[in-house]
């Protein structure tokens, strides 16, 4: 008896079920575009993998797609071996910024990545390529990160200009090297890389800038930073909660803001579903569960001694996110005003510890 192993679909089908899935979302945008306007990267990843998992029927990819949003990365697997990184922007052009070059959460099964990018503002639309093939720059906020171009030519990729493919930089024991001294080499005279050092003990003088002078995409990067290092700004009630994001703000991300309050405060309240009932809960912490992804990244990409640190802690736990929704949780109980809710729950819930 002969027994035939099926082996993993070739890239080529992956390609063209990116390609059926690019079609059947952008058909759904045309047919109702109110819908997407309003999706937010969670809920859009959601119907990314939906799109995915329809377009997978009658293919080798059936039954094998997996969405596991915010655990690893890409955001989606399919037959474990491929993979998609789901990324949008509210504005009508195709650029935003991506993961970090570290991918200290990706998948080790995953080889092979595309990314599919919502471009959520009218007219809404959605395009899919090569991870690599779309990946114009970098962009530093606490970590270098990806800049995402949809509309790149060929040959215009950041691996182009540095002239190390993807799959090299990526396997690299310290990626961020290669990068800074590409950055390095492009320096005008009066510049300088705020983010490099000169070497391991001679810190390099930052270049200062005002909060309002960010992007939209970087102001969100930045608060959803504060929330994952400093859980004490998620305190109801505190005259100092935000010391020390504005000392870090200013000394490790060169950032000036005159006005952090607003920052983390402003929205009002929102309504989530937890265990079978509506709750409502500051705009805060929805806000913290509509990052959940990045926030558990930047958790896991901190080193042990600076977490402890950012934490004001011993010792940082093997789960580190059930940590820090402890922490949260602590600075919730601590204040005078008690919340009504149970905010480890709801947290620990959200981010599945």
């Amino acid at each position: 008896m002969i027994v035939a192993e099926n082996s993993k679909p070739t890239l080529d089908e992956f390609a063209d079920l990116m390609r059926k899935t690019d079609i059947l979302l952008n058909n759904e945008a045309r047919q109702n575009e109110l819908y997407f306007a309003n999706r937010s990267g969670i809920l859009l990843e959601r119907d990314v993998c939906d799109a995915l998992i329809k377009c997978a029927e009658g293919t080798t990819f059936e039954g094998s797609i997996q969405l596991v949003s915010g655990a690893s990365f890409p955001d989606i697997i399919a037959n474990k071996y491929y993979g998609v990184e789901v990324k949008s922007t509210n504005k009508n052009h195709w650029k935003s910024i991506g993961s970090s070059i570290l991918e200290s959460t990706r998948n080790k099964n995953v080889e092979r990545i595309y990314l599919t990018f919502g471009k959520l503002g009218k007219p809404v639309a959605f395009m899919s390529k090569p991870y690599e093939q779309c990946l114009s720059g970098i962009s530093v906020t606490h970590y270098p990160r990806y800049q995402i171009d949809m509309e790149l030519a060929k040959g215009e990729t950041i691996f182009d200009k540095m002239g190390i493919p993807y799959d090299i930089l990526r396997k690299m024991d310290n990626p961020v090297a290669p990068v800074s001294k590409y950055y390095k080499s492009k320096l005008k005279d009066g510049e300088t890389l705020w983010w490099a050092t000169k070497s391991e003990d001679q810190s390099v003088p930052p270049i200062l800038r005002l909060w309002t002078t960010l992007t939209p995409e970087q102001k969100n990067y930045y608060t959803v930073q504060g929330y994952a290092l400093f859980p004490e700004i998620l305190s109801p009630s505190s005259t100092i909660k935000y010391h020390r994001y504005a000392l870090w703000l200013a000394t490790d991300c060169s950032i000036i803001n005159t006005n952090i309050r607003d920052q983390f405060s402003a929205g009002g309240k929102k309504i989530i579903h937890i265990n079978g009932e509506d709750i409502r809960i500051s705009a805060a912490l929805f806000r913290v569960i509509e990052n959940r992804c990045l926030i558990k990244e930047t958790i896991h990409e901190t080193d042990t001694a600076r977490l402890c640190e950012y934490w004001q802690v011993n010792k940082i736990q093997p789960n580190r996110i059930e940590q820090w929704c402890k922490l949260v949780s602590t600075y919730y109980s601590m204040s005078k005003n008690v919340s009504e809710y149970n905010v480890y729950e709801i947290l620990s819930k959200s981010f599945n510890c």
